[in-house]
């Protein structure tokens, strides 16, 4: 994976993936953290950023996604467990392939990545229940509602 870790530093290059099934927003979080976030990884060396994707839902769901477009490069500046993170993330809309079963869960349901449990949930996709959630990068929120119809660069600090 490509994180570059320098005391209280850390760099990461990142994908996530978008799902929208109706009008909902599959959304994960670490069993021990308190915010969700979009379902995705780091990436490795040489692989590129949609082929990573593809991969971490396959590891973390056993589930084979397709990509539509890339949405978003973000570059995100936060702390997370006394780090001061500078990422780099590629989000893409990305759509479960056939008729998968985690498309009509209403209720959690459970991945793994490594020896950490990740918890999925469907949200509604209205900016009102999303800005209830602690949902991070906070700028998603509302840019949910109208995905870009090209590709937009995001300079973000949470």
């Amino acid at each position: 994976m490509i994180t570059f870790d320098r005391g209280t530093e850390c760099f990461n290059f990142r994908v996530a993936g978008i799902a929208i099934h109706g009008d909902r927003v599959l959304l994960h979080k670490a069993e021990k953290d308190n915010f969700w976030s979009f379902p995705g990884g780091r990436v490795e060396m040489g692989e590129d950023s949609a082929h990573s994707l593809v991969r971490e839902m396959k590891e973390e769901l056993n589930e084979d996604v397709e990509i539509v477009r890339l949405l978003w490069i973000v570059e995100n500046f936060f702390v997370y467990n006394q780090k001061n993170y500078h990422e780099i993330c590629f989000y893409y809309l990305m759509q479960f392939r056939g008729r998968s079963l985690y498309l009509e869960k209403d209720t959690t349901f459970w991945g793994v990545e490594n020896d950490a449990d990740l918890e999925f949930n469907w949200f509604s996709i209205d900016t009102d229940t999303l800005a209830q959630l602690p949902l991070l990068p906070a700028f998603l929120q509302n840019s949910l509602q109208d995905l870009p119809a090209s590709v937009k660069h995001i300079v973000w600090r949470d």
